[in-house]
C-alpha cells in the first residue's frame, strides 16, 4: 500500500465537508439536503463512484464551488467519498441533514481550515484513512480563553 497526502485547496470564505457514502444517488440526495437546510446556501458537491464507470458525479448551485468539488473529488479518487464546498452557511447548519441522508456512512471532517486527506492506495483502488484538519494545539485554554470563546459564540448568534 502506498500512502498519499492530498491537499484540498479551497477559498478562504468556504467550508468543506468530506465524507463517505455508498450509492450513486448520493449526489442528488446531498443536493436536496443542502437546499432544504439553509435558504440561500451556495454549494458544490461531488461523489467518487466506486464501480462501473467510476466517474466523479457532481451537482450544485454555484459553478465555482461545483468545479472545486469535482476537481477535489477527482484528486482524491477514493471510491464512495463525497466532498461539499459551501458558502452562506456553516457546516453545523447542514450536518444534521447530511447525516440523515440514508446512504451517508460517515463524515471525515467539516471545516473552514485548510485540510490534507491521508489516502491509502492499493492495486484495487483508494480509500480515505484520515484527515489533517487545521494546526497543532498550541496550549491549554485559560479562564480568559473560556470567556473569549463564550463571548464569541454569543456575538455570532450561536449561544444566548
Amino acid at each position: 500500500m502506498e500512502l498519499l497526502t492530498i491537499k484540498i485547496d479551497k477559498p478562504e470564505d468556504c467550508n468543506v465537508i468530506l465524507g463517505q457514502s455508498h450509492f450513486i444517488k448520493t449526489v442528488e440526495d446531498l443536493h436536496e439536503a443542502l437546499v432544504n437546510s439553509v435558504p440561500g446556501v451556495k454549494f458544490g458537491v461531488a461523489f467518487c463512484e466506486a464501480s462501473g464507470p467510476c466517474l466523479v458525479r457532481a451537482s450544485g448551485n454555484d459553478p465555482e464551488l461545483t468545479s472545486l468539488a469535482q476537481d477535489s473529488a477527482f484528486a482524491l479518487s477514493a471510491g464512495h467519498t463525497f466532498i461539499i464546498f459551501i458558502r452562506e452557511a456553516y457546516p453545523l447548519n447542514v450536518l444534521g441533514a447530511i447525516k440523515h441522508v440514508p446512504e451517508v456512512c460517515s463524515i471525515f471532517c467539516a471545516t473552514a481550515n485548510p485540510i490534507e486527506v491521508i489516502v491509502g492506495e492499493t492495486e484495487r483502488g483508494r480509500g480515505v484513512l484520515g484527515v489533517v484538519d487545521g494546526l497543532r494545539s498550541k496550549g491549554i485554554e485559560t479562564e480568559d480563553d473560556v470567556a473569549e470563546r463564550k463571548d464569541f459564540l454569543r456575538k455570532i448568534g450561536y449561544k444566548l
